[in-house]
């Protein structure tokens, strides 16, 4: 979508630039305010289009498998976290040299803001690693911290011969009480050195364990805080903090504040006393909220840092499968104006209004194209409001959409479609 000199006069030179000078760091206070002056259809909304270009071609003939975490950094560099494993048999012929392509990239790779790989690096030995990656989060530091949410034990190395022999093709995902391996969280200096870990393999007793995580599908760190809070979540039901320094346990809560419970319970029930399997992600605010994701329950429970509830709310409660909400992330003004919501089953991105919590648009659809998803998996930001996305399953890659600018809603909608993505699919 590109705006043509007749949409230049319609908006007006003083618009115009006021837009320009909003597009790096989104809306602010005033313009905001602004806003609920004019007609909801009107409003303006950000505006991103896929760039097919980014990133560069992998090295080393690698590819991604489920590509199941992501962040960005101080630098804008945006890390990538996969599963080497999921590869499948012909997408790794160059590792048992059967041919020129292909094997799987290390877990860890980081991309600069042009895409070009910078740094990657993976499993080492003389400490636990996932049997199943999940998750990645950079501190502010620059170190790396990873979560695991594999029940079952380490296999045979990721594209050999061995791997294949009688594999067991049941997802990754999941997990039932008793031995559970990925019951720790890792911190790895930004080169992949090992700092320190909470838990440890097979160590978890259930979600009233204060020793141990269980299945953690993302880490996040509580702004004005040295707390590190965890969805936990594949495995446990809770919502677990972490002192960040001393890596011992601080809280935890389930649904609605409550203690936690491994009791089963039926899916797809946004009323649900507990939280669903699984707690998919926990995203903090700069005014004190913590946003968790009930994936499989289709809602978002919101809470103060101290494990207060304060609301919740639904979305798409039709969905089954594997649930409506999968991440989270916020525009970059001061006020956090926009949510952005993942939806890996409806493959979407839904762009809500965070004040009154309504639904402004959703973009993406299904497909394999640039600007589409299969199991849109993690989303997150740059300093200038790009968003990236990664995708699990047979997804495999990760995305860029780069923030063109402010547009009014009804344009968008009138639309229909930004380059391959399609406007409320």
């Amino acid at each position: 979508m590109t705006v043509t000199p007749s949409d230049r006069s319609r908006i007006g030179a003083g618009s115009a630039t006021l837009m320009a000078a909003l597009m790096v760091v989104g809306i602010s206070s005033a313009f905001a305010s602004s806003q609920a002056a004019t007609k909801p259809e009107d409003i303006m909304v950000p505006w991103f289009e896929a760039d097919p270009y980014w990133p560069q071609p992998l090295p080393n003939h690698w590819l991604l498998g489920n590509t199941i975490g992501l962040d960005v950094d101080k630098q804008d560099n945006v890390w990538v976290l996969h599963r080497p494993q999921t590869l499948e048999f012909m997408e790794s012929y160059r590792t048992r040299g059967e041919s020129d392509c292909c094997s799987a990239a290390p877990d860890v790779l980081a991309f600069d803001p042009a895409g070009t790989v910078i740094r990657y690096w993976g499993k080492a030995e003389g400490h636990d690693w996932p049997t199943s990656n999940h998750g990645l989060t950079i501190d502010g530091d620059g170190n790396v911290w990873l979560g695991g949410n594999g029940a079952d034990q380490p296999g045979a190395a990721a594209g050999s011969a061995e791997q294949f022999v009688g594999r067991d093709m049941r997802p990754l995902e999941g997990g039932e009480p008793g031995v559970y391996h990925d019951s720790f969280i890792l911190k790895m200096s930004p080169d992949g050195k090992f700092l320190g870990e909470i838990g440890r393999a097979n160590g978890s007793k259930g979600s009233l364990d204060t020793e141990n995580v269980r299945g953690v599908a993302v880490v996040r760190f509580l702004p004005g805080t040295n707390e590190l809070v965890a969805a936990d979540g594949y495995g446990n039901r809770r919502v677990s903090v972490w002192d960040a320094a001393t890596l011992r346990f601080k809280r935890m809560w389930g649904a609605y504040g409550k203690q936690p419970s491994d009791e089963k319970v039926p899916p797809y029930d946004p009323t649900s006393p507990q939280f669903g399997f699984p707690v998919h992600c926990v995203e903090p605010t700069k005014d004190g909220l913590l946003y968790v994701c009930d994936r499989i329950n289709n809602r978002v429970q919101i809470f103060k840092f101290d494990g207060t509830y304060v609301r919740e709310f639904t979305l798409e409660t039709n969905t089954k499968g594997d649930g409506a909400p999968w991440g989270i992330a916020f525009s970059k003004d001061p006020e956090q104006s926009f949510m952005f919501i993942i939806d890996g089953s409806n493959e979407k991105i839904h762009v809500f209004d965070r004040k009154s919590e309504k639904e402004l648009y959703a973009f993406g659809g299904g497909g394999r194209m640039a600007g589409q998803f299969y199991a849109i998996h993690n989303i997150a930001l740059d300093s200038k409001g790009n968003i990236y996305t990664t995708e699990t399953y047979r997804g495999q890659r990760v995305q860029k959409f780069t923030h063109k600018q402010l547009v009014p809603l009804s344009k968008l909608l009138k639309e229909k479609a930004v380059g391959n993505s399609l406007i409320n699919p």
